[in-house]
């Protein structure tokens, strides 16, 4: 089992969660988080003012999903995530070392 987690612009939350449902994924945690990666902080204008954006606000997925599984999510979501700009987000894959779902005790692949 891996965890996926994807932090991405925000318009795209919708097609990102859309295609990974489409590929048998149901289950997963969307948080919106500040945060910047890489990129060299930026101005915009809001309200006639320029004023600097340090913390951009991003989507953060979270997906658990079988070995097999995997390689088709992060298609999905690099497919749907990406724009071509700068900030369009990061992917990471962690081990899972097992899952347990509560009700039934079922351990596993089962369990997710």
């Amino acid at each position: 089992m891996k965890k996926v987690v994807c932090y991405i612009r925000p318009h795209r939350l919708e097609s990102v969660k859309s295609a990974i449902s489409s590929v048998g994924v149901n289950g997963l945690s969307v948080t919106e988080v500040r945060g910047t990666g890489n990129s060299e902080e930026r101005t915009a204008w809001f309200g006639g003012e320029q004023q600097l954006i340090a913390l951009p606000i991003r989507s953060r997925i979270e997906v658990v999903v079988d070995d097999a599984t995997v390689d088709e999510v992060l298609a999905v979501i690099l497919e749907n995530a990406h724009t071509g700009e700068e900030g369009d987000g990061k992917v990471f894959v962690e081990p899972i070392q097992d899952a347990i779902r509560i009700r039934t005790f079922e351990r596993g692949d089962e369990a997710i």
